[in-house]
């Protein structure tokens, strides 16, 4: 299986969340979306512990089966598809949180996130 991590479940990870933890060690792959990795260090910048977490998070990328997934073109089309779905259903999400499903479905990606609100995305599988 191959896993999209969404932000609060790489803060569960750091925490030793054992859902997590277990869960990513049998993942065959573990993608960090760009939008998750610009979260993390924008939380980074605002808080105490910056140089502190900045390595945590570079050791994690340099960890065997972890890459980081970016956009591209084709994304923009997954993108605008979430976008027209959950505004005719009338359940916004956050732009983030969009890029973030547009990708799973683009890569056929199993999310690993606690947001509810992804509920509203039936087509993405979710751990």
């Amino acid at each position: 299986m191959r896993v999209a991590l969404d932000t609060n479940r790489y803060v569960d990870l750091c925490k030793g969340v054992d859902e997590t933890v277990q869960l990513l060690e049998v993942a065959e792959a573990v993608i960090l979306p760009f939008v998750v990795l610009g979260e993390l260090r924008a939380g980074f910048a605002h808080g105490r512990r910056q140089a502190e977490n900045e390595r945590t998070l570079r050791r994690f990328l340099l960890k065997e089966g972890v890459r980081v997934l970016f956009a591209d073109e084709q994304t923009t089309h997954h993108y605008a598809a979430v976008f027209r779905q959950l505004r005719k259903q009338g359940t916004p999400i956050p732009t983030n949180d969009m890029w973030l499903a547009a990708l799973v479905l683009q890569h056929n990606l199993v999310l690993h996130a606690r947001d509810r609100h992804f509920d509203e995305l039936p087509q993405i599988v979710r751990v």
